[in-house]
């Protein structure tokens, strides 16, 4: 099978940082010509059904969260998301060799993206959501065309999961999966699984099922890559920990820092607009009007200048919102406030393309 190379998601921890804040950083490579949207979706009391892509669940009995997401425009479910509780997600596609009844991702169940919206719907901690997700795929599995166009793209997932405090890596391989906790550093994850022996959390009768299949002798230390992996991109997760490293040797890795890394383009973490999975979030053919006026000025005439000013006019907006969470935290500032910085911004470079 030939994997599409695409997605990359990195979380490091406050105590590798110079604010003290964990930073969660992910790239959504998708199909050409797939709209991904950013959304505000407001939580609440919901029905007692749930439709998501392609099944229908039961609803949570509680009040689910406001959710901040990143999503392709066609599915329920989404790439990476935050909720109102600080508690932020990203999802790879990974492939493993459990490909059979439960493993078998063809069939239409919960898409990742749908458990990844799910479990910042419903939990009020990155370990909240981590349990969310795992009690979801154990009830009703994974699986289902994970591209608008292509019946023949699906996958098992991985996830980052974060909150101010710690952050878990959950692994999965159709309804069996496994969780590391980190409480320090650094971690990226690609599209192939990384938890081997150092395993926090995990499912039941995970053992057992891997011995049954032959996966596993029952006797040497049990290594879930090992057994259940069956490939995905060592390269680009490698230079995902290099990039990592050394941005965080300092010890002060800020957001800039993790921008440099989602744009660096030798590494492929970055991938342009004329590759298969770009690097995108609204892309050719449907566009959005910012896109389309960014695209016109910076990608088709590959004005430098313009460019410069770009990144000038996001540090200072940068600097904007890290001033905003400080007065925030002081209890001097309001979501207003942060509506208005968000509108200027945006209006700001509408006007920079002669929009």
């Amino acid at each position: 099978m030939n994997f599409p190379k695409s997605c990359d998601t990195f979380v490091v921890l406050s105590n590798h940082n110079k604010d003290r804040r964990v930073i969660f950083g992910k790239n959504s490579d998708r199909p050409q010509n797939e709209v991904q949207e950013v959304v505000f979706i407001k939580g609440g009391l919901r029905d007692k059904k749930l439709k998501c892509t392609y099944i229908t669940i039961e609803e949570s009995a509680n009040p689910v969260n406001d959710v901040i997401l990143s999503k392709p425009a066609w599915m329920w479910g989404a790439e990476m998301g935050a909720n109102d509780k600080n508690v932020v997600i990203g999802n790879e596609a990974v492939w493993t060799n459990n490909n059979d009844g439960d493993g078998d991702a063809k069939e239409k169940r919960l898409l990742g993206m749908d458990l990844l919206r799910l479990g910042l719907e419903r939990g009020n901690t990155a370990e909240d959501a981590l349990c969310v997700i795992t009690t979801l795929l154990e009830i009703y599995g994974q699986g289902g065309p994970c591209s608008e166009h292509d019946d023949y793209h699906y996958y098992h997932n991985s996830y980052i999961i974060a909150d101010p405090t710690e952050a878990w890596v959950l692994e999965t391989s159709g309804k069996l999966w496994v969780a590391e906790k980190l409480e320090s550093g650094y971690r990226n994850i690609s599209n192939g699984l990384t938890i081997t022996t150092k395993i926090d959390k995990h499912s039941e009768k995970l053992h057992e099922i891997a011995k049954s299949m032959k996966l596993w002798d029952g006797e040497t230390k049990f290594n879930f890559t090992e057994c259940f992996s069956s490939g995905g991109d060592d390269i680009r997760q490698e230079e995902g920990e290099i990039l990592l490293k050394n941005s965080t040797a300092g010890m002060s890795f800020d957001v800039k820092d993790m921008f440099y890394i989602l744009r660096h383009k030798e590494s492929f973490i970055c991938r342009g607009c004329d590759d298969s999975y770009p690097t995108q979030g609204s892309q050719p053919l449907r566009e959005h009007y910012l896109y389309s006026l960014h695209a016109a000025r910076v990608i088709k005439s590959d004005n430098e200048t313009i460019i410069k000013i770009l990144q000038d006019t996001e540090n200072g907006y940068i600097d904007k919102i890290e001033d905003y969470i400080r007065t925030l935290d002081s209890g001097h500032s309001t979501l207003h406030e942060l509506d208005c910085i968000m509108k200027e911004c945006v209006e700001t470079e509408v006007k920079l393309y002669g929009g």
